[in-house]
């Protein structure tokens, strides 16, 4: 049975930056929407909700940031960020509120298209291979089917990626993963990316699970997972 493609939704307000996006998306085989208003994203999203979100980060009535954040509430349906400005602030909060990427304009149409074939690749992996599969290590526990992560027995909320990443490095424990490779694994790059990517997200991860992340810098190299702490046990009950 052929897979239908992916329904991706342009967020524009320029409209001819919207109707070149949506050209290049349309002839990769994409079925495509595009709104004009951050609004207009959200109601769309409501009713039928898209593969994936091509995101513009400045919109005339609310910005990207918020139309994440609010999706974010509900969905983790994968984005890809617009910023009109090279200025790290805005692509460092665009992938702290839940974005999955971000490209800075102008940009190359192809690598757009690029882009998104890599986000889909990587967000529809073979979950049935990991329904069942779980990672415990010391306080931390990582159900891959449910996509839930606890500390202890607080489930702490993680972004798609800060999920994906997670579940890299743990599934890779005694290994040294270079950003390079991160990027491809998690993000699906097989071309040369921005590596600050996977540090914005080791920094979330790390103020997400406290003193139970596992992750460890090695300098000019990358990341790594430390060996499991003994998880905290419940005191012996009188």
């Amino acid at each position: 049975m052929t897979q239908s493609p992916a329904s991706i939704l342009v967020v524009e307000d320029e409209s001819s930056i919207a109707s070149f996006v949506s050209l290049y998306l349309k002839n990769a085989g994409y079925g495509v929407r595009t709104a004009s208003t951050g609004n207009d994203a959200l109601n769309q999203v409501a009713q039928d909700m898209p593969g994936l979100i091509v995101l513009d980060l400045m919109l005339p009535d609310i910005d990207g940031i918020e139309v994440t954040k609010r999706i974010r509430q509900t969905s983790d349906v994968p984005i890809l960020m617009l910023t009109a400005r090279d200025e790290d602030v805005d692509k460092i909060i665009g992938l702290e509120v839940g974005a999955d990427d971000y490209l800075t304009k102008p940009f190359n149409p192809r690598e757009l298209v690029a882009r998104v074939k890599s986000i889909l690749r990587r967000s529809t992996p073979d979950r049935r291979d990991l329904e069942s599969e779980t990672i415990d290590h010391g306080d931390l526990h990582v159900d891959a089917g449910r996509r839930e992560v606890r500390v202890a027995e607080e489930e702490i909320q993680l972004a798609p990626k800060e999920f994906d990443l997670l579940w890299e490095l743990l599934d890779h424990r005694g290994l040294v993963l270079t950003r390079d490779q991160l990027l491809e694994r998690v993000w699906g790059y097989t071309f040369a990316g921005d590596t600050r990517t996977v540090d914005v997200h080791v920094r979330q991860l790390r103020r997400k699970l406290g003193d139970a992340s596992p992750i460890v810098t090695v300098w000019g190299v990358g990341y790594k997972v430390s060996p499991a702490k003994d998880a905290k046990k419940d005191p012996p009950k009188k």
